[in-house]
């Protein structure tokens, strides 16, 4: 295995974003979300991903936190299993 060309296709995050585990479904938009920062936040799905993408516990996503209020993010990205598997496998998110 390479120590980093592993990952070609793989969106990876940006300075602001952070791997998250779905942890529950708030309604309204809304998730709840454990970050790989050891914190727990409140996220919210925006227009784009409504209807298109759907979300469920135990699904890995991109979120980015809010400035202004840290326990607050916007989901940015959505991993499908097999891409999940494999951050988990590559050490990239933790149960």
């Amino acid at each position: 295995m390479s120590d980093g060309g592993s990952q070609t296709g793989l969106r990876m995050p940006e300075e602001d974003e952070l791997f998250a585990v779905v942890t529950g479904m708030l309604g309204a938009n809304r998730i709840e979300v454990r970050c790989m920062d050891g914190t727990d936040r409140t996220a919210r799905i925006p227009g784009r991903m409504q209807k298109r993408v759907w979300i469920r516990e135990d699904d890995v996503v991109l979120v980015s936190p809010w400035d202004w209020q840290d326990e607050k993010a916007d989901v940015e990205w959505r991993y499908d299993k097999a891409d999940a598997d494999r951050l988990r496998e590559e050490g990239h998110v933790q149960d």
